[in-house]
């Protein structure tokens, strides 16, 4: 088995999650109770919180301000009433995001969810002249082995458009974002994270120019 590292003290700048951080989230997938997380709240503050606070800030000069997500689940409409969530997320930037959890590393950039808006611009672009240029885009994001993904796709064409269309896989989806996942190692304890991030980051960055030229915000607040 592969050891991982403890926590460091007298840390300086981001220099990865030690073992403790995903021992955090082993433990609280066992047991998602407001006991465990009081028991294990300085552990969350200081190697699940305190790194990826770091890695935000290292990171605000090359891809803008990031907002870490609220642990909480929001359980009022769920059946599932486990009142933590079993990850920690942040926003960055434009369109970035970066997931840790049991599993290991993950991070995203695009628009996974698109509104009605969004969604009806991005079908216009991805039918038009733009079309032709999000396709090489999508092939080189997919051949450096990152996964192109969204909420959700139609099991059909949408309305309006052709069963046998060109670009039929992209119109069908709902969103548009790069995906890659790294499961958790040694690796992770160290600054190799975040070279794994900016790398992953640069290479969807034209993915995210061509939906920002051609899709945009709501229009609706949404």
């Amino acid at each position: 088995m592969e050891t991982r590292p403890a926590v460091t003290i007298g840390r300086v700048g981001f220099q990865g999650w030690a073992a403790d951080a995903i021992d955090f989230y082993d433990g609280l997938e066992e047991d998602n109770s407001k006991a465990y997380w009081a028991a294990h709240k300085t552990t969350y503050e200081h190697a699940v919180r305190r790194p990826m606070e770091e890695l935000l800030e290292e990171l605000a000069d090359r891809l803008g301000p990031g907002r870490i997500f609220r642990p909480y689940r929001d359980v009022r409409f769920s059946a599932d009433k486990s009142p933590y969530k079993t990850a920690m997320a942040a926003a960055i930037g434009d369109g970035g995001y970066v997931q840790l959890s049991a599993a290991g590393l993950a991070a995203g950039r695009g628009m996974y969810m698109m509104a009605p808006d969004q969604l009806q611009r991005y079908r216009q672009a991805v039918d038009g002249p733009a079309g032709a240029e999000i396709v090489p885009v999508v092939a080189a994001i997919r051949d450096a082995g990152i996964e192109i993904t969204a909420h959700g796709r139609l099991k059909t064409a949408p309305r309006g458009y052709p069963k046998d269309h060109s670009r039929i896989n992209l119109l069908c989806l709902k969103g548009l974002i790069a995906w890659q996942q790294w499961p958790a190692g040694a690796w992770l304890a160290t600054p190799a994270a975040k070279k794994r991030l900016v790398e992953f980051f640069d290479r969807a960055q034209p993915l995210q120019d061509w939906l920002n030229a051609h899709v945009g915000d709501s229009e609706n607040g949404t």
